[in-house]
């Protein structure tokens, strides 16, 4: 019985399931496919991902492409012959060649329950629309974005501090295990699969003005707002002089007094802002050019003397929904 696998997969949700792969004597990873080296951070440094760290650790040879659509750029892994592959946020869609590459076919590990949130963003629509639970389904992939039939999922509920930095670092240790309870049955070809009901939603790739926020919308929503954005691309507004205040963590405050959204008040040692139906209290933040601060140190801040109104500027252009339901 054939136990070749090719792993592809890029960002830190795609390790726990290479490590616990690499873990079963019975399992050969041929081959982890990832995307290149980029520039990234203040410096602009080189940096590899995560998954090409990993494989080097384990000693696992590594493909890095940015494409796969020339027969050149497919050589690597038609070489290999694997019996399945596995991907998991790779970050590029697979052609025909590929996904009939392998006998036993090629799997995804999506981070969330088909058919909602297809797409690049499903952990930050989540939380963004105040989901009570998410998880991860293993589907067998297709040439549509995420429309293949389901193999298995496992459900996690979302907790009410979670962002989604959190929650990414929790599902992937569910996508690994899910993964290892269905590996044999997948190598083995017995796996059954149900088609995805209707209802489906897609998410696109966040972009920095996702982080923008508009105090208008209701604290509840403002508070999953800032939490969807961590780490990246982070909540943001901007100070009456035009410069950005990042907003790392909040939470709803039961502040009373009305007051025009986007009005920072400081007392009781609080940095707290006006959203359309109340308050949320600054927990940590950052002004442009420092460091990040906690609320307890924002209010002896000059730049919050006085109740400025945050967000008067004008905000960046609107990117268009995260989330969108998909035509049946």
């Amino acid at each position: 019985m054939g136990r070749r696998i090719i792993y592809m997969g890029t960002p830190e949700f795609a390790c726990p399931a290479l490590r616990m792969l690499a873990e079963q004597s019975d399992v050969e990873i041929a081959l982890v496919v990832t995307q290149p080296d980029r520039a990234a951070g203040r410096g602009r440094k080189m940096q590899a991902p995560p998954v090409k760290h990993l494989a080097e650790s384990l000693r696992v040879p590594v493909y890095q492409t940015a494409s796969l659509r020339t027969a050149e750029q497919r050589r690597p892994l038609v070489e290999i012959q694997p019996d399945l592959i596995v991907v998991a946020a790779f970050g590029l869609i697979l052609g025909t060649s590929i996904l009939e590459l392998p006998p036993r076919g090629c799997v995804n590990l999506h981070a969330s329950i088909l058919p909602r949130y297809r797409g690049a963003s499903p952990i930050s629509a989540a939380i963004l629309k105040g989901d009570p639970e998410t998880g991860v389904t293993l589907m067998r992939m297709e040439r549509g974005l995420d429309t293949g039939p389901m193999l298995d999922t496992a459900c996690l509920v979302i907790a009410t501090d979670d962002t989604t930095a959190s929650l990414t670092g929790r599902l992937s240790d569910v996508a690994g295990e899910l993964l290892l309870m269905n590996l044999d049955d997948l190598l083995t070809g017995s796996i059954p699969q149900v088609a995805q009901p209707s209802g489906a939603s897609v998410t696109r790739s966040l972009v920095k003005a996702d982080g923008w926020i508009d105090w208008t919308r209701p604290r509840e929503e403002t508070e999953r707002h800032v939490r969807a954005m961590w780490s990246w691309p982070r909540a943001w507004t901007t100070l009456p002089n035009g410069s950005a205040f990042q907003i790392h963590l909040a939470r709803t405050d039961d502040k009373a007094g009305p007051a025009v959204p986007g009005t920072a008040s400081i007392n009781d040692e609080a940095l707290r802002v006006r959203c359309s139906d109340g308050w949320i209290s600054v927990e940590r933040g950052q002004l442009a050019g420092g460091k990040s601060l906690m609320g307890s140190q924002l209010v002896s801040m000059t730049q919050f003397a006085g109740g400025p109104v945050l967000g008067g500027q004008a905000g960046p252009d609107e990117p268009g929904p995260m989330v969108r339901a998909v035509a049946e």
